[in-house]
């Protein structure tokens, strides 16, 4: 495995994990989306789709829910190419589409699902190349396509399903790359702010500086603030880790403040791992330590850790019982403040 950074974290690269060798204005750009057409979307409240989904002996909200879960899915265009259109995802892609709708969308969105009424916009992803390559103008123009969508799928969000209602801003990894960006361009020191219920944003480090206006949330009712961790085996600090963990925002998503007092897994409400359907209570332990997330490694069946102690695939579904009770939360909090 090889560490790379993204926006101050690290990413890692395996076997299946592709290196674009061209540069960035080799590749022609894949067709732009068009937000009206559902197509477009990898989940919306008015389909069936993987976000509508719940483990077992859980139910979704989603009809009844009073808020709204815009939702932007971590990178999963990372293997070898198929088409012309190397740097971002050919959206006409159906197999990139698949790996959205059944990796990001099903174990991390429809976390969001018993909170809020689910929005995932399908988007043109940049290739994994783009934490690896070292023309970081590359980078910034895959980066740049990427966030041009997202900000589309936000604006038509507004302004065709939201009706100003609260909303839940969520993310992973690349997703949080970008939701940083709509965080500064749409909701600080603007008048959406006061529809902001929380932004989950975890997956990349978010230094203390980097969203002046907008608080970390220090408690699990707090409200018009954001949550960040990006997770590792306990006792592990990553060579990276002064390149922007050390300054890194990491709320523990157990107890949901930035203590540094350990959590037992016996607060642990569960992981979502496979299959989906079977919950996974008290496997997690959890303490903030600087920047980073540290957890004693959590024991299952299949488990992909045994060999790595950056547990960032597990971000999200590693605590995501204790999300989406704390999701929900914090819309019944927001709700009775306004």
């Amino acid at each position: 495995m090889i560490a790379l950074y993204g926006l101050c974290s690290p990413i890692t690269l395996s076997a299946q994990h592709y290196l674009i060798p061209t540069r960035f204005n080799q590749s022609p750009t894949p067709p732009a989306p068009a937000y009206c057409n559902r197509e477009h979307w990898s989940a919306l409240p008015t389909m069936l789709d993987p976000a509508d989904r719940s483990p077992k002996g859980y139910a979704e909200n989603q009809d009844q829910a009073e808020a709204d879960v815009f939702f932007i899915h971590p990178t999963t265009y990372t293997e070898k190419p198929k088409t012309i259109y190397a740097w971002n995802h050919d959206l006409r892609d159906a197999s990139l589409n698949d790996g959205v709708d059944n990796s990001a969308t099903l174990f991390q969105a429809s976390a969001f699902n018993l909170a809020g009424k689910v929005y995932v916009p399908r988007y043109r992803q940049a290739h994994y190349s783009v934490f690896l390559t070292s023309h970081p103008e590359d980078k910034q123009a895959a980066l740049d396509t990427a966030y041009s969508d997202v900000s589309a799928a936000f604006q038509y969000f507004l302004d065709h399903y939201n009706q100003g209602r609260p909303f839940i801003i969520a993310s992973h990894s690349q997703g949080t790359i970008h939701a940083a960006r709509l965080l500064q361009d749409f909701v600080i020191n603007k008048p959406l702010q006061s529809q902001l219920v929380a932004a989950y944003i975890p997956g990349m480090a978010v230094p203390q500086d980097s969203l002046p206006g907008l608080p970390p949330c220090l408690s699990d009712t707090a409200t018009g603030c954001f949550v960040s961790w990006s997770t590792y085996e306990k006792g592990y600090i990553p060579p990276y880790y002064e390149l922007g963990l050390a300054r890194a925002i990491c709320v523990n998503p157990i107890s949901w403040n930035t203590s540094e007092n350990y959590t037992p897994k016996t607060l642990h409400k569960g992981a979502a791992l496979r299959p989906f359907h079977l919950p996974l209570p008290q496997i997690c332990d959890a303490q903030v330590h600087g920047g980073i997330l540290w957890v004693t490694k959590p024991k299952f069946r299949g488990s992909w850790l045994w060999t790595d102690k950056n547990y960032h695939m597990g971000d999200i579904n590693l605590f995501y019982f204790d999300i989406r009770e704390n999701a929900a939360l914090r819309v019944r909090s927001y709700l009775q403040q306004h």
